[in-house]
């Protein structure tokens, strides 16, 4: 897995994980990424620092991040609200566990979903529509559709779901 910073056009920062490179690019080439904030498709890396591991003997101090600039959904770090307690800038230092354990839980149950599930490649909406039509059985697919082909599924009624992590397809695993 890899993770990179993006942001938008409108300048709102989020994070994307990634099998690989190309993972990325290709996501992006099919006009699969889209803002959690605003909704907006074009999406770029943003500058990263980068992850250089420290020394045995030092502590560990987290470094405040700077915001996107226009980003006022964000406030007052230290003041947070009353239902979540202070608020923490889980991107600045380590993962807490329970998101991690809870990320490995999810890619758990997707990995046991689709050893139950065929990999149709890019003939993924043709499966699927074969499948909702009557014309094939039905059965657990997954596979590659851009944007447009996603959109024009789910206007006729047909349930499809993205998954939550990247795979490599078959033919170019080890």
């Amino acid at each position: 897995m890899i993770v990179f910073d993006l942001v938008c056009s409108s300048g709102h920062r989020f994070e994307g994980w990634f099998g690989s490179s190309q993972d990325y690019a290709s996501q992006q080439e099919r006009e699969l990424l889209s803002c959690p904030q605003c909704g907006s498709a074009q999406i770029e890396k943003a500058p990263m620092a980068p992850a250089v591991p420290r020394k045995g003997n030092q502590q560990s101090h987290p470094i405040p991040r700077e915001h996107a600039p226009g980003d006022e959904t964000k406030h007052a770090e230290k003041e947070g609200d009353a239902l979540h307690g202070p608020s923490q800038d889980v991107t600045a230092g380590e993962m807490p566990p329970q998101v991690a354990q809870a990320l490995e839980k999810l890619a758990q149950v997707q990995a046991e979903a689709l050893k139950e599930s065929t990999w149709v490649g890019s003939r993924f909406s043709e499966e699927a529509r074969a499948m909702h039509y009557g014309e094939k059985k039905s059965d657990a697919i997954h596979g590659r559709a851009s944007a447009e082909e996603t959109r024009e599924l789910l206007e006729e009624g047909i349930t499809v779901s993205p998954l939550l992590f990247p795979i490599s397809p078959p033919d170019e695993m080890n």
